[in-house]
């Protein structure tokens, strides 16, 4: 069947092949806005969670949470998300749920947890705790799930503020170590794009993909991750002007396809 201009308007990332470095929900539903766009995602995902070195402090924590014992509960990466997925976490309706950005808000969509609140303009911990403070003048009872390697920003700020803040580390983020296939691909040139979604992806992108192409574009999905891909050493090609993964897609799609795959050696 022939493309005609108006379809191939309408898939602006077709023959692109563009590496998701998450997987579970969150990447399924990347890869199908993709493959929507006429892209190819490869979902490769260089991160995972490993368990919490205290899981009883956590099992504890998630009991009370299901309990109704907490007014919030602050989510402030989509990893979380992973974590409170596999222990179907039960978030009642009198705790409203916090979300440090839109891609943190759409991994906690996707899995059934509505979400209360997204900091508007600072997506950081600092940004949700400051919309936070202003939105609650009474104290509250909050649970802060966070990363084993996250400095207690948030948790600092809502307990100056007055709040009764439960700080439970849910996980320690580890690398996942890619296969040689999908290292060679990027290596030569077969992946058009990455995707780089946290400070944690930027680290593992530098480090399992030593060789990238100068022409392959590495999207950050914000200010901040671009930062800290910068500061792993990454040159980024193009940061999404706002932290959603439409945003990030819409970012990639204004550049022209770098090469095609059938240009590149095996």
């Amino acid at each position: 069947m022939t493309t005609t201009p108006e379809s191939k308007h309408d898939k602006p990332l077709d023959g692109w092949r563009i590496l998701v470095p998450r997987g579970g929900p969150w990447g399924d539903g990347v890869a199908a806005s993709l493959r929507a766009q006429g892209a190819v995602p490869v979902v490769a995902p260089l991160i995972n969670f490993a368990a919490t070195t205290d899981q009883a402090a956590l099992d504890a924590a998630l009991a009370q949470l299901a309990d109704g014992a907490f007014d919030w509960l602050t989510v402030t990466s989509a990893t979380t998300v992973d974590v409170m997925f596999a222990h179907r976490a039960v978030v009642p309706p009198t705790t409203r749920i916090a979300a440090v950005g839109e891609t943190t808000a759409a991994a906690l969509q996707a899995v059934g947890y509505d979400v209360a609140l997204v900091p508007a303009q600072d997506n950081s911990a600092a940004g949700m705790a400051q919309q936070m403070i202003a939105l609650e003048t009474e104290p509250r009872r909050i649970l802060a799930l966070r990363s084993e390697i996250a400095k207690p920003v948030l948790s600092v700020m809502l307990t100056d503020a007055g709040h009764d803040v439960e700080s439970v580390v849910a996980y320690r983020t580890v690398g996942v170590p890619v296969t040689e296939r999908i290292r060679r691909d990027v290596e030569n040139g077969r992946i058009n794009a990455i995707l780089i979604t946290s400070g944690s992806v930027a680290e593992q992108v530098r480090e399992q993909f030593p060789v990238i192409p100068d022409d392959t574009i590495l999207a950050a999905i914000g200010p901040r991750t671009a930062s800290d891909a910068r500061k792993a050493g990454l040159p980024v090609s193009v940061v999404a002007d706002r932290q959603t993964v439409d945003a990030l897609i819409e970012a990639v799609s204004l550049f022209p396809l770098p090469h095609a795959a059938d240009e590149v050696a095996p």
